[in-house]
């Protein structure tokens, strides 16, 4: 981005993201400012991303969920976010509309980016859901999904897929959008909590 490292938001970004998020303008350049000063460079790298997220999970591991996460939003491949795929990822990841965010979780449980999920791919995100979860609330979860093998073979039976099958993004889409207790089970809702630490950095 021509002017990140510069202290006022472009006009452009600005009207980008009002229009493509719930934010204000007001919030968005306070976010601004909080995002330059632990990020002078105007970009995030996947390390700092990281950080960040250890720093609001200190009873959990989110190293591999933050990984996922950053790959994601990380729309041009190119190792680093800027502010605006930040902000998007914010906003989709806590209260973007349901389509929007179904999308997020396809392209999230898409680890290798090829279209389709495997059963190995679901293992992958949910284990690092599972990693996220303090151990004491993990006891506190339904006997059929304690486990982040058997929260997995939940979802995959849900959708009536044998060992080698995939998913295509229309039918994961449609099966969740079907059925509230899968919804439940493919995501996480802590990133609200997220939302509420950058506000209180302001």
């Amino acid at each position: 981005m021509g002017n990140s490292k510069s202290s006022a938001l472009s006009k452009e970004i600005l009207e980008d993201l009002k229009m493509n998020t719930k934010y204000s303008e007001a919030e968005l350049s306070a976010w601004y400012t909080t995002f330059l000063k632990e990020c002078p460079s105007g970009r995030i790298t996947k390390e700092q991303f990281e950080g960040i997220y250890a720093s609001f999970f200190p009873n959990a591991d989110p190293t591999d969920y933050a990984r996922h996460v950053f790959r994601s939003f990380d729309l041009n491949a190119d190792g680093m976010l800027d502010f605006k795929e930040y902000i998007i990822a914010l906003h989709l990841t806590s209260s973007g509309k349901t389509m929007h965010k179904l999308e997020w979780a396809f392209a999230l449980y898409d680890v290798d980016g090829n279209g389709t999920i495997s059963k190995n791919e679901v293992q992958d995100i949910v284990k690092a859901i599972f990693n996220m979860i303090p151990v004491e609330d993990q006891k506190k979860l339904p006997e059929d999904e304690n486990t982040p093998e058997k929260r997995a073979d939940k979802i995959w039976n849900f959708f009536q897929k044998k060992e080698n099958d995939k998913i295509a993004e229309g039918e994961f889409i449609q099966g969740v959008m079907d059925n509230k207790d899968i919804l439940r089970l493919i995501q996480f809702d802590e990133p609200k909590k997220i939302q509420d630490k950058l506000k209180e950095k302001q």
